[in-house]
């Protein structure tokens, strides 16, 4: 998930009585929401590729998460004690009420992770097997406005933290009115907007009659609830989609005489209707649309990537050397392939691409992003 629902799940969880814990507790479930995250570290000093290979890695693993909801309450601890030494006072923070609360608001960050269809690797550094929830897009507005709402309402008691909110509130709004059609599906853009637009206007009377201060911690459970409740009806709806996309796999499959290999039905931004359908066979890769209330798609709707061969796949064995293509195929959970100037009348290119994300040439270049690339190669020659 985004930076900004694990953000907002840590002070949610705070208000929701974690803060009573002990002095900085709010800070420290906002910081440990966030703390697997700190593989960004990576990206900034080695590049995309690296961070590709080790991002939800270790410290989104068990072993990683575990040793973070740890540390992070130390560094408070002493950190309190070095303050307490130089302004001559006694210490505040109590540790064992930290440790609880970084422990909760810790392990939220890979379960939320887990929720959508990048992945998580649990059992690093023993197995690097990725796990897939595929029930929550990897950004959800829902979310936001939920926990935003009984976040800002628990928070917002003095004029300066009003304008933070404000500021803060910016961002998302401009995603959800104005950038939201170029990623949700089947017209549920307006309702979209139509229940952030009803949500915020109800914020303002909430808000002058002080409910966050009357209601305390309440509304903030109510807001935790609500998520999960939510979430546990994602769940349901995957499990409808992944029944119905199963059906229509083995259905192609049987038409072209193949096996289907994995199947997965992914989520579409804020939309528990629309699902993107991707599964593998013995000789092909297949991708779809489909909506839970409609049939399901007419056999020409279904996109195949065929797997390569004969010289097409001695190509992609060349490129498969290239240390980018190892990362890249180790990550990608459904990799396509295409070849470009097989026939040697031009530059060879082998374009790889995750199928979760986009298709092989989609984008000319390879893209900026880690979800696609192209290697050159030497022309591939049939043997004498």
């Amino acid at each position: 998930m985004d930076n900004l629902t694990h953000s907002l799940v840590g002070l949610t969880a705070a208000k929701a009585g974690l803060d009573k814990l002990s002095p900085g507790a709010t800070t420290l479930c906002v910081l440990a929401a966030n703390a697997p995250d700190i593989d960004i570290l990576v990206l900034i000093f080695r590049g995309r590729w690296a961070f590709l290979q080790n991002h939800r890695g270790i410290t989104h693993s068990i072993v990683g998460s575990a040793a973070l909801a740890l540390a992070l309450p130390l560094v408070f601890y002493f950190g309190d004690r070095v303050l307490a030494q130089l302004r001559k006072r006694d210490p505040q923070v109590r540790l064992e009420g930290l440790v609880l609360a970084s422990i909760l608001t810790t392990a939220t960050h890979p379960i939320l992770d887990w929720s959508n269809n990048y992945g998580m690797r649990f059992l690093l550094p023993w197995n690097p097997r990725w796990f897939y929830g595929d029930f929550t897009f990897v950004i959800d507005p829902i979310f936001w406005i939920v926990l935003g709402g009984a976040a800002f309402l628990a928070t917002s008691s003095k004029r300066g933290h009003l304008v933070i909110w404000l500021v803060l509130a910016l961002v998302p709004t401009y995603l959800v009115l104005v950038r939201s059609a170029s990623e949700a599906r089947a017209g549920n853009v307006n309702i979209l907007r139509l229940i952030w637009i009803v949500v915020l206007i109800a914020l303002v009377p909430l808000y002058r009659r002080e409910l966050g201060r009357r209601a305390g911690r309440k509304i903030a459970l109510a807001a935790l609830a609500t998520v999960m409740i939510y979430s546990a009806g994602l769940f349901a709806a995957h499990a409808l989609a992944l029944r119905k996309a199963n059906t229509e796999a083995l259905a192609v499959a049987h038409n072209n005489s193949e096996q289907v290999v994995k199947l997965a039905a992914m989520p579409t931004l804020a939309n528990p209707i629309e699902w993107l359908c991707v599964f593998e066979t013995n000789r092909a890769t297949y991708k779809f649309d489909l909506s839970l209330l409609r049939d399901l798609p007419p056999a020409a709707a279904v996109a195949r990537f065929e797997k390569p061969a004969a010289l097409a796949a001695t190509a992609v064995e060349q490129a498969e050397r290239d240390e980018r293509a190892q990362i890249f195929l180790g990550f990608a959970r459904f990799p396509g392939m295409r070849v470009v100037g097989e026939d040697c009348a031009t530059q060879t290119l082998v374009q790889f691409a995750d199928l979760r994300y986009t298709e092989p040439g989609k984008v000319p270049g390879g893209g900026r992003g880690s979800f696609s690339l192209e290697v050159p190669v030497d022309c591939p020659l049939p043997e004498k």
